[in-house]
């Protein structure tokens, strides 16, 4: 029950926001706008407030946002009391353009406002305190113990454990590490060398690393980074998720990565969702606004169906000075709907088979 009330609650957030991007925006170019309806299917709940039904619809997987002039019959502008001069249709270039946008940049602010929120609450920060030592490792045989406190690795002072794989990602079990440590308040210099393991990255693709054998103690400060760098903090690291989500696509694209296992659809969402919302609020926010930015970059593909796909039809319409309709733009929407169709049903294929697997 947590799981199916967290996994609602994300997809509420992220489609009422990616929707409202729309609404706002067409709007404020006068747009007419006939529905807003938060899911798919018979509506369960509605409301007429102006020239606009509210609604929340059976099926909570997307939503939409109806606007006077997207029916390309026309009919709908034959019943609707709102002046026709406002139909989506007949605004301009730009004007289209911003309101198509508008859905994935809410998604995206959505991250950016979340990240910044969190610097500002408080980041989970590990102090430089050695947890565990493994028997028979370069840190054993050097003296490292549990419970020592990091000052400094070849003379950089460290203030987080999350400092010290960055300063030995390079190392080679040629260099020798000067590390100086507290013990019992008493402060002592020990000298390691790494050895080179085989382990994986974020994409599960087998590296080689230095390795010292130390782990960090599992009790994190939470430390609130200021208002200035956390608005800075929203924004670097929506851009590394990005950046990260980038590599793994083009990863999945050349093969590099098993894209059955790196796809997941909506039952994985809905089990990390459930996961996360157990773990507190932190991750639970941080995983929305993990998907946020990748629906934002999703629905910027430029396949018909999707915002990007419009975004592509504007574009040649912008070239040609003729927009795309009629026969040829059913074509290309029908073309985007199966290729979305069939990207969905891999997605949860990969789902089906995980849970089946254990994997």
């Amino acid at each position: 029950m947590t799981t199916l009330l967290a996994f609602v609650i994300v997809l509420g957030i992220l489609i009422f926001i990616h929707e409202l991007g729309h609404f706002l925006v067409a709007k404020y170019n006068g747009v007419g706008v006939l529905k807003f309806s938060l899911g798919f299917g018979p509506a369960l709940i509605r409301k007429r407030i102006g020239e606009t039904e509210y609604m929340i619809s059976a099926v909570p997987l997307g939503g939409y946002v109806k606007m006077l002039g997207e029916d390309p019959s026309g009919k709908e502008e034959q019943f609707s009391s709102i002046d026709p001069s406002r139909s989506f249709a007949k605004k301009s270039l730009r004007a289209r353009t911003a309101i198509v946008v508008a859905g994935p940049l809410f998604n995206l602010l959505l991250a950016v406002l979340i990240y910044m929120i969190i610097g500002w609450t408080g980041l989970p920060t590990f102090p430089p305190v050695i947890g565990s030592v493994l028997k028979g490792s370069p840190a054993d045989g050097s003296g490292l113990r549990p419970g020592d406190r990091i000052v400094s690795v070849q003379g950089t002072p460290i203030q987080s454990w999350e400092e010290i794989p960055s300063l030995m990602k390079d190392a080679t079990p040629k260099n020798r590490f000067e590390i100086v440590i507290v013990r019992d308040g008493t402060q002592f210099t020990v000298h390691v060398s790494p050895i080179m393991t085989k382990g994986t990255n974020i994409f599960g693709e087998e590296i080689v690393r230095p390795m010292i054998g130390i782990t960090r103690t599992d009790k994190p400060v939470i430390k609130s980074i200021g208002f200035i760098r956390g608005i800075g903090y929203g924004f670097t690291q929506s851009w590394q998720i990005i950046k990260l989500t980038g590599i793994g696509v083009w990863k999945m694209i050349n093969g590099s990565i098993d894209v059955s296992k790196s796809l997941g659809g909506p039952i994985l969402i809905a089990q990390v969702s459930g996961e996360t919302f157990k773990a507190g609020m932190l991750p639970y926010f941080s995983m929305i606004a993990f998907i946020s930015i990748n629906l934002f970059l999703i629905n910027l593909l430029p396949i018909p169906v999707l915002d990007g796909g419009h975004i592509m039809l504007f574009a040649i319409e912008g070239i040609t000075g003729r927009p795309i309709k009629d026969r040829p733009r059913e074509i290309a929407q029908q073309i985007g709907l199966f290729l979305l169709i069939v990207l969905m049903l891999f997605a949860l294929y990969n789902d089906i088979t995980r849970i089946f697997t254990g994997g």
